[in-house]
């Protein structure tokens, strides 16, 4: 029962840290170099995330600057930033590529908290998919006559402890980039 009930609560923790990552590819309006982490760069043939032929800093509250390691790259990182789905627009200068961000407008803010919703809700049912899997466990350990009754009904109830403590940590995570974004 202790393998079941530690499987579902490192799933679980895995369905928020996922949501963390995701959270952190929505704009905010600042600068933060976790914004391009999803950007990959054609390096020698294969696609490389950005970090790993760049270093990323905040040059200030809405501008990221790019630095990449090696010359020949800033105009492939250029393009890459372009071609992502963040809709930034960089300005090469030199070797130092500079990101700047635009505005939120209230529009695009009520778009980010649209997503931002849909990805809390994505993690809750994770979470939830995960619940139903332990307690199927359960049932198929107490039919195979391994655990009593009880000891399934235990089981359940503390994954379902689980499961809301998961599922208020992924509330509380959304209501806190909810107020990011809607911060002028």
């Amino acid at each position: 029962m202790e393998d079941i009930k530690k499987d579902a609560a490192a799933r679980m923790k895995k369905s928020v840290d996922v949501l963390h990552t995701n959270f952190n590819k929505i704009r905010t309006g600042r600068a933060h170099p976790s914004l391009l982490d999803s950007v990959t760069v054609d390096y020698y043939g294969g696609e490389v995330p950005l970090n790993q032929v760049a270093s990323i800093n905040v040059e200030d509250a809405r501008t990221l600057a790019v630095s990449p390691w090696e010359g020949s790259m800033v105009p492939k990182i250029e393009k890459a930033i372009m071609t992502s789905d963040l809709g930034l627009n960089p300005a090469s200068a030199g070797h130092v590529i500079r990101v700047p961000l635009p505005m939120l407008t209230e529009e695009t803010r009520k778009g980010y908290i649209k997503q931002a919703r849909s990805e809390a809700e994505n993690a809750r049912v994770a979470v939830r998919n995960v619940r139903r899997d332990a307690n199927a466990t359960f049932k198929t350990r107490l039919k195979d006559k391994d655990i009593s009754e009880d000891d399934q009904r235990l089981g359940e109830e503390e994954i379902q402890k689980l499961t809301d403590k998961h599922i208020a940590e992924i509330d509380k995570a959304l209501a806190s980039k909810e107020d990011d974004l809607l911060k002028v």
